[in-house]
């Protein structure tokens, strides 16, 4: 006969043994799976005093070195100090490193790289702990080229805006500035007062330098979404020849707004070519209604618009609208994002990868900043495989191409014209509000060598004109170019 208390003991040893089961689950899963998160969040202030006792790895801008990491002077807390080369000058790319905020850009997406935790570091741990060596990071080595960052600095001097630079053929960020700026050594300190007093003026500067205009922030794109709308227009067939009517007033449907051209587009029709050069709104606006949301929304899509960009420095996603082409309550608003206004918003960075298709022969190649990492036995842990996507036709890209480059010679961009260098380019301006004076905006490129840059300015200076725009973010866009030859 079987003893009934037997019975509930197997139940009970069944249940125990499921329970110790899931642990096991979980507790391989938190150390598997889990861990490298939990070591890479920013709260997690017990990772970061590891971090902060360990030789964090540097970054670099080529071969120039940009943070870095030395010894902590005696009587210190910690046994290393973060400091940063031109810090103000490159605070965007390396974000900050500190014990009471954590991290952010490059800091914190390479986290685990920098610090030597990463997976790809095991092997090395293991070495190092056998050997009594003390853990140190991996170095980082991006994509600046301290020659263009420099230039794009200069260029922008005191104006509040961005630039980009980018190689159109692999993607690699060159330049990426955004003004104002901050100093992320005030943030390594390990003087808990200092940084909180520093972090405390940051916030409260109305000017935003912490803010990362080049690529987390987005801004109406004005004219410079011509682009966009005249790729979409060759893709579907038209030419540079093609007519299309501009009227001096274009009505807003449902509305009593007109939409005016800022330069002399006349008052019946103009081809293409000529709408491109001279940014006619009323033509481009017609053109978005003759095209139809969904034409201009999958070109937007192509060029990269609502996808993040740029994980390394968790990038903005720009912004078409979500736009119903039965519904002719929302003419209106096709026709403002037609010419890069109403809901459209963007990006310096952006901007900068509309300009890369167009040179690379309609080609997008995702943009970069992470070139390779390397242990400290300089053995390679990372290094970047280039993406691409087709954006357009070759044929499509080479006229676009040239239309861009009669808007330097002969348009609304020549302020960026080059002595003896072929540069194209689109300039814009964009209101974001009344009350405030209009956005310049300049994306281009120069020839043999290819280099794309896109400019953005928060100042027009007043006017709400194309001429105005280029005269503010030409001239920037043209030392970048030059710099880069």
């Amino acid at each position: 006969m079987t003893n009934p208390m037997n019975k509930q003991l197997r139940r009970v040893a069944l249940v125990v043994g499921l329970l110790f089961f899931a642990l096991l689950i979980n507790l391989t899963y938190t150390a598997v799976v889990r861990q490298p998160s939990l070591e890479d969040n920013p709260r997690n202030t017990r990772a970061r005093e590891a971090d902060f006792d360990r030789q964090r790895g540097q970054i670099l801008a080529s071969a120039t070195v940009v943070a870095d990491t030395v010894p902590a002077p005696e009587g210190d807390e910690f046994t290393w100090q973060r400091v940063y080369t031109d810090g103000p000058l490159y605070a965007q790319v390396t974000g900050f490193f500190s014990w009471i905020y954590g991290t952010s850009g490059l800091e914190q997406s390479q986290n685990t790289l920098l610090s030597g935790t990463d997976s790809r570091q095991a092997w090395e741990r293991l070495v190092d702990l056998a050997s009594g060596r003390t853990p140190a990071g991996a170095s980082i080595t991006t994509t600046i080229d301290p020659v263009l960052q420099q230039a794009a600095s200069d260029a922008l001097g005191d104006d509040t805006g961005a630039v980009v630079a980018l190689d159109p053929h692999t993607g690699a960020i060159k330049a990426l500035v955004s003004h104002p700026s901050y100093d992320p050594s005030t943030l390594a300190s390990h003087d808990v007062d200092a940084v909180m007093t520093a972090w405390e003026s940051l916030l409260a500067d109305p000017a935003s330098p912490m803010s990362d205009r080049a690529s987390r922030e987005i801004y109406p794109p004005g004219s410079t979404f011509k682009v966009i709308t005249a790729a979409a227009a060759l893709e579907a067939g038209y030419t540079p020849d093609s007519l299309i009517d501009t009227p001096s007033e274009l009505p807003y449907p449902n509305s009593n707004e007109v939409l005016t051209n800022s330069s002399d587009c006349g008052d019946s029709q103009v081809t293409l070519q000529y709408a491109f050069t001279a940014s006619c709104n009323t033509a481009f606006a017609n053109l978005g209604l003759a095209l139809g949301a969904e034409e201009l929304a999958a070109m937007a899509s192509a060029f990269g618009f609502g996808t993040d960009p740029l994980d390394d420095l968790g990038a903005a996603a720009s912004q078409f609208p979500d736009l119903d082409p039965s519904d002719p309550d929302e003419a209106a608003q096709l026709m403002r994002a037609a010419i890069g206004q109403g809901d459209v918003a963007a990006s310096a960075l952006q901007m900068a990868m509309v300009s890369a298709a167009v040179v690379n022969e309609g080609t997008l190649a995702q943009p970069y900043l992470v070139s390779e990492a390397r242990a400290p036995d300089l053995s390679l842990l990372r290094s970047h495989q280039t993406e691409t996507s087709t954006v357009m036709s070759q044929a499509s890209a080479q006229t676009l191409e040239q239309l861009m480059i009669g808007v330097v010679e002969e348009g609304t961009g020549t302020p960026a014209r080059i002595w003896g260098v072929t540069v194209g380019g689109k300039t814009g301006t964009a209101q974001s509000d009344p009350s405030r004076p209009p956005y310049a905006w300049f994306t281009g490129f120069a020839t043999d060598p290819d280099l794309v840059v896109a400019v953005f300015v928060e100042n027009t200076g007043g006017a709400n004109t194309e001429v105005a725009g280029g005269s503010t973010a030409g001239p920037i866009a043209r030392a970048v170019l030059q710099a880069g030859r």
